[in-house]
């Protein structure tokens, strides 16, 4: 029978680090590898700090081969007194007591990411053990802890013999001039699941991230759990400016623009009074504001935002400010400048910020995070400093007198006109691309000859090269799911067309129209109109050229279908080998794709003794074939090969499109050349 009754003894008090182990995902986000490297950041936060106050400019973290971590920083150290509430030193205050350190406003730190006082003593909680030193005063000073208990380890490694007790020992003497902290510990596998681990990559764009953040410090990370220990450093004296020149994936349209500025606002926070007790108190606090942005020639943004050093992935209110401000400056200047008409929509976010690169930083004392993972930026006051400092800044750039930064304040509002009339023009044609019923059907261009049936994840639309081609795929295809699309020659090449010329072209606007999902931003790879989109082209290099313009367009405009595996070549033959004399079960005619795979067909049936027709048959392009033979090769499903596009490094492939169709000539001449010695001059199809 269950016991339904609910009194006093049923509630569970979870006193100090007990609270901690019990529901570790509330404190770290989750007990596998973000978990992990979460406390790992906050450690390492915590080094950062000092030297955000200007105590230490070098920090080292190790991983060591024992699964341990260890973090060594030159800051102030760690205080040893005796704090006087507590009666306890201050490393075990620390390391043991939540909510409990230097950044409640007691004037040790000005602007710090550490907020809620649970950083180092949850680490301490979830740590198997965790042995701190502080150098301080002349002395090196020691203490360890088992799960978050102070006492003393017998040995190395979590395994050893523990007497509990929480007395701080000196354990060395070092220069009075030398201050630090150096922490060590081992994550509990009583906490975080099996698989869990440090994972060094992301561990060293943190460090590489931070080393911006932070000029003149230098950060060294060091793995020691393979073979042969690997070591790198990053040190950064360039700030924000030298992170956006970094992060930035395209060529510059303007130079890096730095916004900066500072102002104060009134935030009421509960304080202790005299008395003990918690009253609500305006204290005034400082904020620095200091941004740097520029804009490229690409489409994408990349705009990574932090509170003192503490990244905000989710925003917050200080890129609310952010984006407000550049949205309503453009906006009022393009309309002074009449760059937009006063019949003209206004531009919107994402206009202003297509192509942009920004990193947008604040600093301030105490800053209100939603929750511990520290995603997100909080603080109310923060949205209307971020939008004067941005706005007043950005204006002077936008307003320059100056020749040469005039010029390049007017190709970037052109830029941003030109991305809002894409995005209008973009969105109108995308209202008329969902498939239609029957009645609508002639909203589609002539040329297409559609498929029956309505079942996207079986339909193919084939791309097909020439009129020629067209007729015979007609007769060869399935028309109950198969859809043939021609196209006159060779598309633009729209790695070095703008997007309005784009639309413009006839071919290109069909494909999009066809394929019916839109194109760009506005890109919604559920509504595409077929399950695969298959080019069609001769065997020869202008039907391999023709390919690679395909290719360039869907793979900048329609990139979801070929990240989906959606997108296709059809592989048709390049030999027909007819048989005079061909064996029991042999068909009379058999197909080849290349020169060697002919040959080695020919010497094959040699052996066998089968004689064949001479000469043997090149195909010079589709519509030599009939209409059995092409449904046979290239169309029909039992017998086709299909070629797959599929994209394993994005930032890689857009390198490789650029080279190859983009509008930097020397590159693409230095490729070329460097690849003509590899080709065997008898093979080139003339």
């Amino acid at each position: 029978m269950i016991d339904s009754t609910y009194d006093a003894r049923n509630l569970l008090v979870l006193e100090g680090l007990e609270a901690v182990r019990k529901r570790p995902g509330m404190y770290v986000g989750s007990t596998d590898t973000r978990g992990l490297m979460h406390c790992l950041w906050e450690i390492i936060d915590n080094a950062v700090d000092e030297a955000l106050g200007g105590h230490g400019s070098h920090i080292l973290v190790a991983l060591h081969g024992d699964g341990s971590v260890e973090v060594h920083d030159q800051g102030r150290g760690v205080p040893v007194d005796i704090e006087k509430k507590t009666g306890l030193t201050g490393v075990e205050v620390v390391y043991t007591k939540l909510h409990a350190g230097g950044k409640f406003g007691g004037g040790s730190y000005v602007a710090t990411g550490g907020l809620h006082g649970v950083g180092a003593s949850v680490v301490n909680a979830l740590s198997s053990r965790l042995d701190v030193e502080v150098d301080k005063g002349g002395f090196t000073w020691a203490m360890s802890f088992r799960r978050g208990e102070p006492g003393v380890f017998d040995g190395d490694g979590p395994d050893a013999g523990f007497t509990p007790g929480n007395e701080l020992r000196k354990v060395g003497k070092v220069a009075k001039a030398r201050t630090g902290t150096r922490v060590r510990y081992w994550a509990d596998p009583q906490i975080f699941i099996k698989g869990a681990h440090f994972a060094y990559d992301e561990l060293v764009a943190r460090a590489r991230q931070t080393s911006f953040l932070v000029p003149g410090l230098e950060l060294v990370i060091r793995d020691d759990r393979g073979e042969v220990p690997h070591e790198e450093k990053f040190r950064h004296d360039g700030g924000i400016a030298e992170f956006c020149e970094f992060l930035a994936p395209d060529e510059a349209v303007s130079d890096v623009l730095r916004l900066q500025g500072e102002d104060v606002f009134t935030e009421t926070v509960p304080l202790l009074d005299a008395k003990g007790q918690m009253t609500a108190q305006d204290i005034e606090r400082n904020l620095g504001v200091d941004i740097a942005m520029r804009w490229g020639t690409g489409y994408d943004t990349e705009l990574k935002s932090f509170v003192n050093i503490i990244a905000t992935p989710k925003g917050g209110t200080h890129v609310n400010g952010f984006e407000r401000a550049v949205t309503k400056t453009f906006n009022e200047t393009l309309k002074t400048t009449r760059l937009l008409k006063s019949g003209d929509p206004d531009v919107i976010k994402d206009d202003v910020l297509e192509g942009v690169t920004a990193v947008v930083t604040v600093r301030l004392a105490e800053p209100q995070f939603e929750g511990q993972t520290k995603e997100v930026l909080g603080t109310p006051a923060v949205t209307k400093i971020v939008n004067q400092v941005v706005a007043r800044e950005l204006k002077k750039f936008l307003g320059a007198t100056k020749a040469a930064d005039k010029a390049k304040a007017r190709l970037v509002m052109q830029k941003v006109v030109d991305a809002s009339r894409t995005r209008l023009a973009a969105r109108q044609q995308r209202d008329t691309q969902r498939r239609k019923n029957a009645l609508e059907s002639s909203a589609l261009p002539a040329k297409l000859a559609d498929c029956r049936s309505n079942d996207v994840e079986r339909s193919e639309l084939f791309i097909v090269e020439g009129d020629s081609a067209l007729g015979t795929a007609k007769s060869a295809r399935d028309s109950e799911f198969q859809a043939l699309l021609p196209i006159r020659g060779k598309i633009l090449n729209v790695q070095k067309a703008s997007i309005g010329d784009m639309l413009k072209n006839a071919e290109c606007s069909s494909i999009i129209q066809v394929v019916g999902a839109g194109s760009g931003r506005t890109f919604d790879v559920d509504a595409a109109r077929y399950g695969r989109i298959i080019f069609m082209a001769d065997a020869d290099s202008d039907g391999a050229h023709i390919r690679c313009l395909l290719a360039t367009l869907f793979f900048r405009y329609m990139r979801d279908l070929v990240d989906a595996g959606r997108v296709y070549t059809a592989v048709p033959p390049l030999h027909r080998i007819e048989l005079t004399n061909p064996k029991k079960g042999q068909d009379k005619y058999m197909y080849t794709y290349s020169d060697p795979e002919l040959q080695r067909t020919m010497a094959e049936l040699k052996r066998k003794g089968v004689r064949w027709k001479e000469p043997v048959q090149r195909y010079k392009g589709l519509g030599e074939m009939d209409a059995s033979q092409l449904a046979e090769t290239t169309m029909d499903p039992r017998h086709r090969t299909l070629r797959r596009l599929t994209v394993d490094d994005g930032e890689a492939a857009a390198e490789v499109f650029e080279l190859l169709m983009g509008n930097e000539v020397p590159p693409r001449k230095e490729f070329i050349v460097q690849g003509a010695y590899e080709i065997d001059a008898d093979k080139i199809d003339a």
